[in-house]
């Protein structure tokens, strides 16, 4: 399971390396990552018997979802694409 857990991270975080022209397609290889190290914190977690951990993990989980949601939300009302290359930052 930590094998699992290992493979899945490292290819989010290839996707995360390779494909940087979407802001949507870089905070769903990063929310890949974070199942990624989850699967591991849960496989270790049924070692150590300490569940409270992993309670926090996935609170934070969901609130760096969320935000990551809000803010291709902001950037699709601003520039109406998430597409990083159409985006000028200087006109903010």
């Amino acid at each position: 399971m930590m094998l699992i857990g290992l493979c899945v991270f490292f290819v989010g975080f290839w996707s995360l390396t390779s494909y940087r022209k979407s802001m949507l397609v870089m905070l769903l290889s990063i929310e890949y990552m974070v199942l990624g190290i989850s699967l591991m914190l849960i496989q270790m977690m049924k070692l150590m018997a300490d569940q409270f951990i992993l309670l926090y993990f996935f609170v934070f989980v969901v609130c760096e979802g969320a935000l990551g949601l809000s803010l291709i939300v902001v950037l699709i009302r601003a520039y109406g694409t998430d597409l990083i290359l159409n985006m000028n930052m200087t006109k903010c």
